[in-house]
């Protein structure tokens, strides 16, 4: 019996915390999944920081061996700590031009642990695609139970009538970073005569 092939995963927008976390386990497993990315050659694409789950996460890929692109406002990159050591760091002039950059990049989305940055990230590429504008999969990874206060509300939100029962469907639920790659290819879908613009 043949083996069904997955659409390619070629690069992967990871959207998670410049901080560290108070759980050591959140850094390691951040450092977990970018050694996945190297070992199956997926790019990384990430907000361009060397701190927290950022730096955990683009200095595993990088030391593995891998691909990462790191895009960072100006403003930023002493707050965050732009990390230099990467394959390519792209230094834009707003938040604005970081998502529609991190956007174009990627093939999919994965959320990891993180504060509002993260979420702020998370929900834009969820509302787009909500409108819409895109079908690329994105992954939250409830590690160790992080994101369920906020799975928890979408449910509320929905049973109250203020979102519609399939937007529960715009993402996937994983409970470890080791299951985003596989998710992600098998969600990622194919739209007649490519993606529409976002911007």
């Amino acid at each position: 019996m043949s083996k069904t092939r997955l659409p390619r995963l070629k690069s992967l927008c990871v959207f998670c915390g410049s901080s560290p976390g108070a759980d050591p386990r959140f850094r390691d497993a951040a450092a977990r999944l970018g050694r996945a990315l190297a070992d199956e050659g997926v790019q990384l694409v990430y907000g361009g920081g060397q701190l927290g789950m950022m730096g955990a996460l683009a200095e595993a890929v990088m030391a593995a061996g891998g691909r990462v692109i790191g895009i960072i406002p100006e403003h930023l990159t002493r707050i965050e700590k732009a990390y230099a050591g990467i394959t390519e760091l792209r230094v834009v002039d707003s938040m604005h031009s970081r998502k529609e950059q991190m956007f174009s990049l990627a093939d999919a989305f994965a959320v990891l642990p993180g504060g509002m940055g993260t979420m702020d990230e998370t929900f834009e590429v969820l509302t787009w695609k909500q409108l819409r504008l895109h079908g690329k999969p994105i992954v939250i990874v409830n590690q160790f139970g992080f994101w369920q206060p906020w799975l928890d509300l979408a449910g509320h939100v929905i049973a109250n009538g203020f979102a519609h029962p399939d937007t529960a469907r715009l993402y996937s639920v994983v409970d470890d970073v080791d299951d985003v790659l596989a998710t992600a290819r098998s969600g990622i879908a194919s739209i007649a005569g490519g993606e529409p613009k976002l911007f």
